[in-house]
C-alpha cells in the first residue's frame, strides 16, 4: 500500500513538473514574440510575473494533492495582483510612440518572414533615390506629403485619392519597377484614421543578392510524423484512462490500451483537420508555412494541440480572413459527426453534485446551448431535466473539439477570432472588440467557474495583431456575413442554455 501511495505521489510530481515546463515554455515564447519589441522591461521578468499564479497553484497541488481544491482566494488574488503588476511593468518599460509607431510593423514582418534569422543588411534609400521613391506615388493615387526614414523602414504619409485596393496595387507595381525586390510594401491605417505606406527590407531578396542562397526548409515531414506518432501514443494512454482502464492492467494485458484509440483518433482528427484548414488555405494564397505539428503531452488531454507557423507576410485582409476562419470551420465540421456518434453511444446518468462542464463522467449539457441541442438530438427522450451524460471516449474528443473551436474563435489578438475581426473591422476596432471580449468572459466566469482559466489566459494575450501587407482594403459582404456567423457559433458554444429553451426541449 505504501509503495502504491509513493507511486501515485511520484506520478503527480512528474505531471506537475511537465505541466510547468510546457506552460513556462509556451508563456515565454508568447511574451517574447508579442511584447518584447514594445517594452524595454526584460522578458524574463514579465514571464516570471505571468507564471507566478501557476507556481502558486502547483505548490498547493504538491502539498495537498489534486483531490483537495485550492480556496477561491488562492485563484483570484494572485491572478489579479500579477495582472496589475504585469501591466505596470509593461507600461514602465514601454517605448515612446516615435519608436513604436512604425518599427513594430517592420519588426513583426521580419519575424514572420525569418523569425530565427538576423536581419540582413539592405541598401538604404540614398538621397538621389528619394526622387525615384516620390515618383512611385502618383498625385492622383496617393499624394505624398512626408517621408520619414527609420532604421528598418521608410514611412510615406500623405492623402489617399483612390480606392485602397487600386492604390496598393499601382504603388506596389511602381516600387517594384524602381527598386526591384529590395522592399516589401505595407499599407496600414494610422491612429488618425489616415492610411500610410511603409517600405521594409525584403530580407529574402537581400540574402540572395549577397550570394547566400540557402533556402530554409519549411516542410520537415520526418519531424511531423515523429510528433504525430508521439502524440498518438500519449493521447491513447489518456484515452485508455478515460475509458476506465487501470494502469496496473497494462502489464498483464497490453491490448487494453486499444480502448484509448477512439479518444486518441477522434481528438487528433479534429486538431489535424483544423490545422490542415489553415495550411491548405495558406498554400492557396502562396503564403510560406510549415506542416502541421502536434505537441505530445503525457498527461491531461494527451496533447497541447497542433500548430502551423507562417513564414511569409499575409498579402491582404481577404487572405488573413480566409486563412484564419478555415481552421475553425474545418475543425467544427470534423467535430460534429464524431460528437454526435459519441453522444449516441454515451450513457445517461442522474444529476449529482459533481455534475459540471468539465466532468466527462457526469456532464451537464445545459452548460452550452449547442451541446444541449446536439445531446437532445442524439439521445432523444432519454435526456431529461434531471439527467447528466457519462460521455463515451469519442464524445469526450468531440466535446473537446467544441472547446477548441470556441477558444480559437475568441476575438482577441493573435487567436483565429482575433484575426477574423481584424480582417473584418480593421486593427483599431479589433483591439476594442478584444478588450470587450475579455471583460465579458471575465463576467461570465463569475457565473461559470470553468471559464475563469479562459478569462485569465485572454487577459495575458496581447490585443495587437500582425498587419497584412495591404491592411486597409476592406472585405466583401459575403466574408463579413461568414465572420458574423463564426462569432454566432462562438456564442452558442460558450453561453449556457436559457431556461425557456430548456423547458421547450424538456431537458
Amino acid at each position: 500500500m505504501l509503495q502504491g501511495r509513493c507511486f501515485v505521489k511520484i506520478t503527480e510530481d512528474n505531471m506537475a513538473f511537465w505541466f510547468l515546463l510546457l506552460l513556462g515554455l509556451a508563456t515565454y515564447l508568447m511574451v517574447q514574440r508579442s511584447v518584447a519589441h514594445i517594452t524595454r522591461t526584460p522578458v524574463w521578468l514579465l514571464w516570471l510575473v505571468l507564471m507566478t499564479p501557476a507556481f502558486v497553484l502547483s505548490g498547493w497541488t504538491l502539498m495537498y494533492g489534486p483531490k483537495q481544491p485550492p480556496p477561491p482566494s488562492l485563484l483570484i488574488w494572485p491572478s489579479v495582483v500579477c495582472l496589475l503588476l504585469y501591466w505596470l511593468l509593461f507600461q514602465w518599460g514601454r517605448r515612446s510612440p516615435r519608436d513604436t509607431q512604425t518599427e513594430p510593423e517592420s519588426t513583426e514582418l521580419q519575424s514572420a518572414v525569418h523569425p530565427t534569422v538576423e536581419p540582413a543588411p539592405v541598401r538604404p534609400i540614398e538621397p538621389r533615390e528619394e526622387t525615384q521613391l516620390r515618383n512611385c506615388f502618383p498625385w492622383s493615387t496617393y499624394y505624398v506629403q512626408n517621408i520619414e526614414y527609420r532604421p528598418q523602414a521608410v514611412v510615406c504619409r500623405g492623402q489617399l485619392r483612390t480606392t485602397p485596393s487600386n492604390a496598393y496595387q499601382q504603388i506596389k507595381a511602381n516600387v517594384e519597377a524602381q527598386f526591384g525586390d529590395r522592399f516589401l510594401l505595407i499599407f496600414q491605417e494610422g491612429l488618425n484614421g489616415k492610411p500610410f505606406f511603409v517600405l521594409v527590407p525584403n530580407i529574402k531578396a537581400a540574402k540572395e543578392e549577397n550570394g547566400r542562397r540557402n533556402p530554409e526548409r519549411l516542410t520537415r515531414p520526418g519531424l511531423a510524423l515523429l510528433l504525430l506518432a508521439a502524440t498518438l501514443v500519449t493521447t491513447t494512454l489518456v484515452g485508455a484512462k478515460i475509458a476506465g482502464v487501470e494502469l496496473t492492467t497494462f502489464e498483464s494485458n497490453p491490448t487494453v490500451i486499444l480502448k484509448g484509440l477512439p479518444y486518441a483518433l477522434g481528438l487528433m482528427t479534429i486538431l489535424g483537420i483544423h490545422e490542415l484548414g489553415h495550411y491548405l488555405t495558406a498554400r492557396f494564397y502562396k503564403i510560406r508555412s510549415t506542416l502541421p505539428y502536434f505537441i505530445p503531452m503525457p498527461f491531461f488531454l494527451g496533447t497541447f494541440g497542433a500548430f502551423i507557423q507562417m513564414r511569409s507576410p499575409i498579402p491582404n485582409r481577404k487572405a488573413l480572413f480566409d486563412v484564419s476562419i478555415a481552421g475553425p470551420i474545418a475543425g467544427f465540421i470534423a467535430t460534429l459527426p464524431l460528437l454526435m456518434w459519441g453522444l449516441a453511444h454515451s450513457e445517461v446518468v442522474p444529476l449529482t453534485e459533481k455534475t459540471g462542464l468539465l466532468n466527462p463522467d457526469t456532464l451537464n449539457p445545459k452548460y452550452s446551448i449547442l451541446l444541449a441541442l446536439l445531446s437532445k438530438l442524439a439521445l432523444g427522450s432519454q435526456l431529461t431535466a434531471k439527467s447528466a451524460i457519462d460521455l463515451h471516449p469519442l464524445a469526450v474528443a468531440g466535446f473537446l473539439g467544441l472547446i477548441v473551436t470556441a477558444l480559437n474563435l475568441m476575438p482577441v489578438g493573435q487567436l483565429d477570432g482575433g484575426h477574423i475581426v481584424h480582417a473584418m473591422f480593421g486593427q483599431r476596432t479589433a483591439m476594442a472588440i478584444g478588450q470587450i471580449s475579455r471583460l465579458l468572459l471575465l463576467l461570465l466566469s463569475l457565473v461559470q467557474d470553468e471559464f475563469l482559466l479562459w478569462a485569465i489566459i485572454l487577459l495575458f494575450i496581447p490585443l495587437i495583431d500582425e498587419p497584412a501587407l495591404n491592411d486597409v482594403t476592406e472585405l466583401d459582404n459575403g466574408r463579413d456575413i461568414l465572420g458574423l456567423l463564426a462569432m454566432a457559433l462562438l456564442v452558442v458554444i460558450v453561453l449556457p442554455l436559457p431556461q425557456a429553451i430548456a423547458n421547450l426541449l424538456q431537458i
